[in-house]
């Protein structure tokens, strides 16, 4: 950054992007940019800029292409030892003169991994395209003395260009002239409310970007009026170049979910190998020699296909999706699949005010007369509700609400521009959301502007001005003219000598006035926005020229005080994310005493409760950031960076942040935080492309409503997780052990890959479908950083899978010698497969509590599991007793007995889980009685 003292003036050369030129008078930019408002810069000056500067577009960064996408599917630890068992058993089966069928199902396994993890990543990252759909393809500029109309990304610093309504401000610039210029910044501050422009303002060079009145920035939109603007950045040293740079500075990290399945792969190959390692030396040892080096290597490629749950990935997958499915119904949108269980990690909750936590809508809470206080009921612009009295002094009458507000309401509804209109049940405002307030105000009372407009049509006006921060109108009113003026309290109070008490018209006297003032301030006290009202009578009507001279010897009428209001269904949501162990916090470019006041109201912060504004929040470093961060729960008037350093502040101290936003500058915190919301109403491509989910209702309470999901889909994964894993850790003991026979392996890879995607498979989907724990938003979240096995899953599957196991070695011992008795040696291979795949049925039954037994379960909650279990029963009975299926895997016929023993080896695995359920809360009550 250069300083303006060592800016040139002659040589372009030293040309360098200023950030502080809302500091400048307009004509030191001029000088500084050495440029002219009314020639603009010459054909050698454009030339050189463009060859300094480049184009006036924003560059985007290479990200990741498909096939690297698509090769790092390839490099999962889990897939690249299938693929390695693939082609041991391939190069067995050739050698043998056989079919590598097991080669063919394990690779086609892998490859359905893979593309499956390809078209999750695969999605490009679109934020940066939607921002540059933000610039506007033509401009008005001087070059040269000549008005042209060029490309937007040709304009280069020192151009001059023309604004006017409707058009999208292609570059950031410093005014020279406006005529009633007013600019939607809603994109880069957040606020949705226009901003009037003043060019002949300097600023602090603290200002933050939404009070940078005489600038414009790329990407806003002129709303109303006309301007003249220097052209001072271009291109990504824009306000909207700065947000791209910090989107494409954010790194991603993998969600809770990706660690945790990382880790579980991790754990399951080189458990796998090591227990690999043991058997081919155990087996050499036991043998003394290498000759059947083969026998164990076919041992170790089963256990190997046995470790690996091959249909986790898909399960998780179903899961995640069908979680998306409820979000959907709860109108919330997930963008990516990971997540849905995510959210069920978060600590905190960043949200911005407007339109989340409040209705996006102005609402009058009160009216001061003279007086009396009235406080107003209803929501929305929805005109049904009551002006309540609720103080009054000795002077003041008793008349209803209609009556002794009846001129100020005439006031509201005459000096008003906007439209009050019901479409399909819903009441909706065409204009200005204040004088909507105003409007719906009236209505409540039964004046509307249609019949006002009718009896005192309106037949001069004196338009608003931020210099005189009021506006007038003069209608006609039986014989004479009524004005009727509204704007900034002080500055109307000011043009008064006289105040209506009831009837009658008095003296306005200096305690008055006093009184006046000081309503007004407990008003703004209270984060209401304060408009003032007066009117006078008129026996003609003012010269043209002279309007102006009309707006004295007003009459003082009353104040009204408004709000963005909070939503009724945010602070039942506020209460539930305190219960959940969630903590909210307020992130909002409006005012801090506005913010807090709502902060208040919510629940989110007390009032003794520490906030930060955005200039208090540059002066600290990251570390005092860091320190503070947890203390702070509301935050006003910020910038895009600020958002980013509070999520990252939050996250270095260990939480788990969610982050809300809507416009252009949520967009790099959106992407920074763990889980990125989108507004579906009223957020930009660039919010939405940049998050992780997107609200569709633009509600709070629907944030707390998916995180509630996110929990109950994680609680689902590690349910399946232990359904699956203590199954296989049985099958792996089982094949480990089968060498002591002497009979061979057991099952074949086939065989497991059916287990692991099959009767693995169906039931773990439907455990999917659990319903919700009844208190599963009355606990803190679990650690987001916590391990899969965590709070005993990993002791769980050990203990299952030792049990499982035993049993069915217990069998096999049986089988093997009955078969070699019954003069058919292989039927004993057939009984282990039947009775390993029958027992995980009883497995997935029993696992769908940790503490209920299933007699006192309700089966009607999940039916599908029910479903699953038949399903999959049929399907093995198929696999014996059908003879292309029986060939195809390897399998033989069964007879009654056989079958029964099967069966109820199988059940003593149910019957085992629900000892186990037994024995705890034996165990519990016992720690209950004592008082531990």
């Amino acid at each position: 950054m250069v300083s303006p003292a060592s800016s040139s003036m002659s040589s372009d050369s030293t040309l360098d992007p200023i950030k502080t030129w809302h500091t400048f008078a307009a004509d030191k930019v001029l000088k500084v940019l050495d440029t002219d408002s009314e020639t603009g810069l010459t054909p050698q000056q454009v030339t050189q800029r463009q060859e300094q500067y480049g184009l006036n577009e924003l560059k985007e960064s290479a990200g990741r292409s498909p096939l690297e996408i698509l090769w790092d599917q390839f490099t999962n630890i889990m897939l690249v030892m299938l693929i390695a068992v693939a082609i041991v058993s391939a190069f067995i089966d050739f050698r043998k003169g056989s079919f590598p069928k097991d080669a063919v199902a394990i690779f086609a396994i892998v490859i359905l991994n893979g593309m499956l993890g390809y078209f999750q990543e695969s999605r490009a990252e679109q934020a940066l395209a939607a921002l540059k759909r933000m610039s506007s393809p033509r401009v008005r500029v001087v070059r040269d003395g000549k008005m042209l109309e060029l490309a937007a990304k040709e304009l280069v610093p020192g151009d001059i260009m023309f604004l006017e309504a409707g058009v999208q401000i292609p570059a950031d610039g410093r005014l020279i002239e406006a005529q009633n210029l007013q600019v939607r910044e809603a994109a880069l501050t957040g606020e949705a409310e226009g901003v009037i422009k003043k060019p002949n303002v300097e600023l602090p060079e603290d200002a933050t970007l939404g009070d940078r009145l005489n600038m414009v920035f790329m990407g806003t939109e002129v709303v109303q009026g006309r301007g003249q603007v220097i052209v001072t950045n271009t291109g990504m040293t824009t306000e909207l170049g700065r947000i791209a740079e910090m989107i494409q500075g954010v790194e991603t990290e993998p969600t809770p979910l990706q660690q945790r399945m990382t880790q579980l792969g991790n754990v399951l190959v080189s458990g796998s190998l090591a227990l690999v390692a043991l058997v081919v030396i155990g087996g050499v040892i036991r043998t003394g020699n290498f000759s059947s080096l083969e026998d164990l290597l076919e041992v170790s490629l089963s256990m190997a296909v046995a470790v690996v749950p091959e249909g986790l990935p898909a399960v998780v997958t179903v899961t995640l999706a069908i979680g998306t499915q409820r979000m959907v119904r709860r109108h919330a949108l997930i963008r990516k699949l990971p997540a849905v269980e995510t959210l069920g990690s978060v600590t905190t909750i960043c949200s911005d005010k407007t339109g989340t936590l409040t209705q996006n809508k102005m609402v009058v809470q009160s009216v001061y007369t003279l007086n009396e206080v009235f406080q107003v009921t209803g929501e929305g612009y929805d005109p049904v509700g009551e002006l309540r009295l609720i103080t009054s002094d000795e002077n003041s009458t008793l008349s209803p609400a209609s009556e002794v507000l009846q001129p100020i309401l005439n006031a509201c509804v005459l000096c008003n521009d906007a439209q009050l209109q019901q479409d399909k049940n819903q009441w909706i405002i065409l204009g200005d959301p204040t004088e909507g307030a105003l409007l719906s105000l009236a209505g409540k009372v039964g004046l509307f502007r249609e019949t006002q407009n009718q009896q005192n049509p309106r037949v001069a006006e004196i338009p608003f001005s931020s210099e005189r921060k009021r506006m007038s109108v003069i209608c006609e009113s039986d014989a004479e003219f009524a004005m009727f003026t509204k704007g900034s309290p002080e500055l109307i109070l000011a043009e008064c000598d006289s105040v209506l008490v009831g009837d009658k018209i008095i003296s306005l006297t200096e305690a008055d006035r006093q009184r006046i003032l000081d309503q007004n301030n407990e008003m703004a006290g209270k984060g209401l926005r304060v408009l003032g009202f007066s009117s006078r009578s008129l026996t003609r009507l003012p010269e043209e020229g002279n309007e102006e001279t009309a707006e004295q010897e007003l009459v003082w009428l009353g104040l009204v005080g408004m709000l963005d209001a909070p939503r009724p269904e945010v602070r039942e949501a506020v209460k539930r994310c305190r219960e959940a162990g969630i903590r909210p916090v307020m992130i909002t470019g409006d005012h801090q005493l506005t913010a807090k006041v709502i902060a208040q109201d919510l629940g989110i912060a007390t009032s003794d409760a520490l906030s930060l504004t955005g200039q208090e929040l540059q002066k600290l470093s990251q570390t005092e950031l860091e320190q503070q961060v947890e203390q702070v729960s509301v935050y006003a008037r910020v910038s895009p960076e600020h958002k980013l350093r509070i999520v990252q502040a939050l996250q270095k101290n260990g939480e788990f942040v969610a982050m809300t936003g809507d416009g252009v500058n949520d967009a790099p915190a959106l992407k920074q935080a763990d889980i990125g919301i989108a507004m579906g109403i009223t957020g930009t491509d660039v919010s939405k492309e940049a998050s992780d989910m997107i609200l569709l209702d633009d509600n709070f309470a629907t944030i707390v409503a998916a995180t509630e999901e996110g929990r109950v889909v994680y609680s689902n994964i590690r349910r399946f997780v232990k359904y699956i894993l203590g199954s296989n850790i049985g099958e792996v003991l089982v094949i480990a052990s089968s060498p002591l026979l002497g009979g061979g392996v057991p099952l074949t890879p086939l065989q497991i890959l059916w287990m692991n995607l099959v009767t693995d498979g169906l039931p773990a989907l439907a455990l999917a479908m659990e319903p919700a724990e009844p208190a599963v938003m009355q606990r803190p979240p679990y650690n987001p950083r916590e391990s899969i096995f965590a709070r005993g899953l990993g002791l769980y599957m050990i203990r299952i899978g030792i049990v499982f196991s035993i049993l069915t070695i217990i069998l096999m011992i049986w089988a093997y010698n009955h078969a070699q008795s019954d003069g058919n040696p292989e039927r004993w291979k057939t009984m282990v497969f039947t009775t390993l795949c029958l027992a995980q049925m009883g497995h997935a039954i029993a696992v769908r509590s940790d503490t209920q037994l299933t007699i006192q379960m309700n089966p009607a909650t999940n039916l599908y599991l029910w479903a699953a279990v038949g399903l999959t029963t049929i399907l093995q009975l198929l696999l014996i007793y059908v003879p292309p299926l029986q060939s195809f895997f390897g399998t033989h016929f069964l007879n009654f007995t056989e079958l029964s023993i099967c069966l109820g080896f199988s059940a003593l695995m149910f019957i085992w889980i629900e000892m186990e359920k037994l024995v705890y809360k034996w165990f519990s009550r016992r720690r209950q009685n004592s008082g531990l």
